[in-house]
Order: structure tokens, then sequence, then C-alpha cells
């Protein structure tokens, strides 16, 4: 049966090229839709995974522009139930029970601005900090974070809030001493807050 539709076939010349012309355009069409699966499936977005670093424990403090570069200290509160200080005049001390430089919150760091008989401490130049200088903590990972002084501002003993609870984004602020020595009480009348955010 076959073989008789191939002899009729071949008797009829545009049969045959009626039919080379259909199986070419069947082949064309299984061809397209291959080529346009393999192009839709490929177009579609592989999902990207994406890994959150926090910061590592804060280990090092520099500011270029004073000259700083102190090892940090962790502190916590002292019997007052204030922010507690280093424990010597040339490291500073990270409130560890706030944020960590890098991550979203106020991470504070403290340091003293003179030792015994006014000898130099580490933040005795904070003062000379301005808008745009810049500061860098070095973690215990080898990661650095960079920060941009915003501003400079004295309070009364105690703090504002602000010092502590801002957390739109990654801020560090840093205290010292200022104003004038009340021998009494041996602590200095005012404090001297430099506010930085994250880069």
């Amino acid at each position: 049966m076959f073989i008789r539709v191939l002899k009729a076939l071949f008797r009829r010349p545009l049969l045959i090229v009626a039919f080379a012309i259909y199986s070419i355009l069947l082949l064309f069409h299984f061809t397209q839709s291959v080529n346009n699966k393999s192009v839709t499936q490929s177009s579609v977005p592989q999902r990207q995974v994406v890994v959150k670093s926090t910061p590592g424990l804060p280990v090092r403090l520099l500011i270029p522009v004073i000259n700083v570069n102190a090892a940090i200290q962790d502190v916590g509160v002292n019997t007052k139930g204030e922010m507690d200080v280093p424990s010597n005049t040339a490291d500073v001390g990270w409130f560890k029970l706030g944020s960590r430089p890098g991550e979203k919150g106020s991470a504070v760091i403290s340091g003293h601005i003179d030792g015994i008989n006014g000898k130099a401490a580490v933040f005795t130049n904070l003062q000379r900090l301005k808008k745009g200088d810049k500061l860098f903590i070095e973690d215990d990972e080898g990661r650095t974070t960079s920060f941009v002084v915003r501003e400079s501002r004295t309070y009364d003993p105690g703090y504002a809030d602000e010092v502590f609870s801002v957390n739109d984004s990654a801020h560090l602020n840093l205290i010292t001493c200022d104003g004038v020595w009340d021998d009494a009480r041996k602590s200095y009348s005012k404090r001297l807050v430099v506010f930085a955010d994250a880069l």
C-alpha cells in the first residue's frame, strides 16, 4: 500500500514538490518551538541568594586626622547604671550592650580625655573632629567599617537618648568628657559626643 502511494507520488512531480515543501515547513515549525522553549526557560531570572553579614566584634578604632589608633575594650554599665569607661587612658570602650559598629543602630564608644596630672589620653583631641572627617573600626574578623563625622554636641552628664537609641541606619557615636573639672565629684561638668554615620 505504502509503495503504491510512493509510486503514485513520483508519477506526479507537482505532488512531490508540495510534499517536500510541507515537510520543510513542518521541520522549521518544530525547530522554532524547541528554540522558543529554550529562550523562555533561560530568560527566567535565577533566584539569587543574598548572605547578610553581621559585623564582627570591634577590636580597633582608627581616627587618622587626630592620630588615634586604639584598642577597643568591651564595657557594660557601672554601679550607678551608667555606661562604663575603659580601664586605661590609651584604649577606648565599646558599649557591648548596644549595637556593633556597622550594624543598624547607634554603636557607642567612650574614651578618656586625659589621665593623671592632665596627661594626654586617647580622646584628648576629639573636639578637633569636624563634619566630613573619617574614622574606621576594625573587627575581629579582619573587616573594616568606615564612618564619616556628621556633627559634635556637648551635653550635661547622663547623655541624651539619641546617643544610644537612633536606629534608622548604622551610626557610631564617640563620647568623652568636656567642660571643667569638678574636684569634689571627680568628674568633668560636660560630655562631648561626636556623631558619625556608616559610609
